[in-house]
């Protein structure tokens, strides 16, 4: 990619979120990540070049210092800070403008610091074979996996409900959802394969923004989102069923393809799961894991999931797998926000007296070696000292990342007769054990959006969890269950299918 030579055409929109805006190019598997800003700043902008440069700067380092220590270098992509050209930048927001949905205008795209993040685009994989179908990729924001069981926490249904189960309620109450996603993170995270599939179904049935689906780079499923609110319509089952037919027709299924979407369904399923458990992306194979590092349970109120199945049938994670890593690293929210904010009081009280030392405790970076080990080897027992505080600080800030982060899980089909030598190296290959044709596919799996959190959101986020549990309070117990709880006949189609070779 020569910077001189961009042209705004070979670029198109990708998406984006609340701070930055993404574009794609059209043939090599790279995206743009751009900041944004109030539209209201349109014409002067928030921050200098330096400034911005700093900004993407710290995301990188953050990325690449910190959090590639604590999840695993072989699940990151830090990616590099580019200057582009000015104009190219401003006929590329001219281009995008259109295709943005409409209630995310109220920002715009930074076009004065000619400032971007250049990262792989892993919703299309450059190990895709011209000759082969596309590559599938499943996105997953799979949001915190444990229950706090800290001394400080006010309200008992907060060790019993998770965080998720309960801000759907709130979400929906305040309009920005029609309908609650059924998805409990902790069904997710368990380890058991039922309970994982059952998770991941739900995030197929109610997407939100927590699950999307890619086929040769291109959005196939996700949820409509528009207004600052759901959608009334449906994502498309029919639609999603169609598209990945071609990948799991096979035996009794390439016969029956018009009435065995179930079956199609509960295998691509299978797939992720299996993807999940032994993301390492090759090498190396970890002991399963059955306790946590402290204590709490493992199953929250709110899930549909067979209770007592989730008492009694959870396996644990594999100790080298994604899921693992991302819960060990959400785990240093020890505190939970009401034993935190405290501690946030001291720091903040400390900088209000001495402004000078901001620098020092790093409380806007850098994010380098110190830090991490700042926040590695903060004390169990709290001293009274700032540098105590600050160090908790950053450890929730740490956590807080790993709870908003999302998992890419690229699937890209495989012909029969490749063996194990012909995967690529990272990769590995899930493959199911029908006698007739199965289908395989060699995978990658891959963490991203792994931005610092800011030090000043902590009063935000003290605030938000006090409305989300208050509004849990509310109208938790007084929804009906829902249909969609686990029945036998959908045990039986959660055995498993695919198995790593």
């Amino acid at each position: 990619m020569e910077v001189d030579k961009m042209d705004e055409n070979d670029w198109r929109y990708h998406g984006e979120g609340n701070k930055s805006l993404v574009v794609s190019h059209v043939q090599l598997s790279k995206v743009l990540r751009l900041l944004k800003y109030p539209a209201e700043d349109s014409e002067n902008p928030p921050q200098t070049t330096e400034q911005a440069f700093r900004q993407i700067q710290n995301i990188v380092d953050f990325s690449s210092n910190v959090m590639s220590n604590l999840l695993g270098e072989k699940f990151i992509h830090s990616g590099e800070v580019v200057k582009l050209p000015l104009e190219f930048v401003r006929q590329l927001s001219i281009k995008v403008q259109h295709q943005r949905p409409a209630w995310r205008c109220d920002k715009v795209m930074d076009i004065y610091s000619g400032c971007a993040l250049c990262l792989p685009n892993l919703t299309s994989p450059s190990l895709q074979q011209p000759s082969r179908p596309p590559p599938l990729c499943v996105e997953i924001k799979p949001k915190c996996g444990f229950l706090p069981s800290a001394k400080h926490i006010s309200r008992d249904v907060k060790t019993k409900v998770c965080r998720f189960c309960m801000h759907q309620h709130y979400k929906v109450a305040n309009g920005r959802w029609k309908r609650r996603s059924l998805y409990c993170p902790l069904d997710l995270f368990s380890g058991s394969r039922q309970r994982m599939h059952f998770a991941i179904r739900q995030l197929i049935e109610e997407p939100q923004n927590n699950f999307k689906i890619f086929k040769g780079g291109q959005c196939i499923y996700s949820s409509k989102e528009g207004g600052g609110g759901g959608s009334e319509d449906s994502p498309d089952l029919n639609s999603l069923l169609y598209h990945l037919r071609p990948y799991f027709l096979y035996g009794n299924n390439r016969i029956n393809s018009h009435v065995n979407g179930k079956a199609v369904l509960n295998d691509f399923i299978q797939v992720l799961v299996n993807a999940l458990l032994n993301g390492s992306g090759g090498g190396g194979g970890g002991g399963v894991v059955t306790e946590r590092r402290r204590e709490g349970r493992s199953f929250c109120d709110a899930s549909l999931f067979n209770k007592e199945r989730s008492r009694h049938g959870s396996q644990g994670l594999p100790s080298d797998s994604v899921l693992f890593r991302i819960l060990q690293t959400q785990m240093l929210d020890t505190l939970n926000i009401e034993g935190l904010y405290p501690l946030y009081r001291r720091v903040e009280q400390h900088l209000q007296d001495f402004p000078k030392e901001r620098s020092r405790l790093q409380v806007d970076g850098p994010y380098n070696e110190a830090f991490l080990e700042r926040l590695q080897k903060c004390p169990t027992e709290d001293d009274g000292s700032v540098d105590f505080a600050v160090a908790r600080v950053h450890q929730y800030r740490v956590a807080m990342t790993a709870k908003d982060c999302s998992i890419m899980v690229a699937l890209v089909p495989s012909s029969e007769e490749e063996d194990d030598d012909e995967v690529l190296s990272g990769q590995r290959c899930l493959r199911d054990f029908f006698t007739s044709r199965p289908p395989s596919f060699s995978y990658s799996v891959s963490i991203l959006d792994l931005d610092p959190k800011p030090f000043d959101s902590i009063p935000f986020q003290l605030q938000l969890d006090q409305k989300i549990v208050s509004c849990y309070m509310r109208t938790g117990a007084a929804l009906p269950m829902h249909p969609g709880v686990i029945t036998t006949s959908d045990r039986d189609d959660c055995t498993l299918l695919f198995r790593p070779v």
